[in-house]
């Protein structure tokens, strides 16, 4: 096995190990305030991990939306990281030819890095309304790391197509 293949698992192993507090931690806290004969009164403090906000969801009967945040945040990295070790270990064969490439379409779909950058663009939109303040979470860094450690693990991933026979 290459050196690259062993940095890839290698990495894919650290971005599971970031995966886990991304989703169980603190990812947002949002607080929205009134003033109100010249107090300023709280309507809402909130603080969600993404687990938190799928079973919230769940909760309230918007279980599309949670089945939605469970399949693209949870299932689908896991997948991904899931698959690499039999297309390290089949490197050159067919079959690992095949899980690679469903690997490439799959993370075309996977939610992580668009969550990320939601997560981001709520962040900047708050903090420019005066009586509304979001704060990120140590989730949200957890998540963000986990993105940019799971792509670097896949560019990383040495894989040559098998030869046509």
């Amino acid at each position: 096995m290459s050196k690259r293949n062993l940095l890839a698992i290698a990495l894919t192993l650290v971005s599971l190990g970031l995966l886990w507090p991304g989703l169980v931690e603190p990812v947002l806290t949002i607080r929205a305030t009134i003033e109100l004969f010249g107090s300023e009164r709280e309507l809402t403090n909130e603080t969600r991990s993404v687990v938190g906000a799928i079973r919230s969801l769940h909760g309230s009967g918007n279980d599309f939306v949670a089945g939605l945040i469970l399949l693209f945040s949870i299932m689908v990295p896991v997948t991904k990281a899931a698959l690499l070790v039999p297309i390290v270990a089949g490197r050159g064969t067919d079959w690992s030819y095949r899980l690679y490439r469903f690997v490439q379409a799959l993370s075309k779909w996977s939610m992580a890095d668009v969550f990320a950058v939601g997560m981001l663009i709520a962040l900047l939109v708050a903090k420019g309304t005066a009586n509304l303040s979001a704060v990120a979470g140590p989730g949200f860094y957890f998540f963000a790391a986990y993105c940019l450690v799971s792509n670097a693990a896949f560019q990383v991933l040495q894989f040559e197509r098998p030869e046509a026979g």
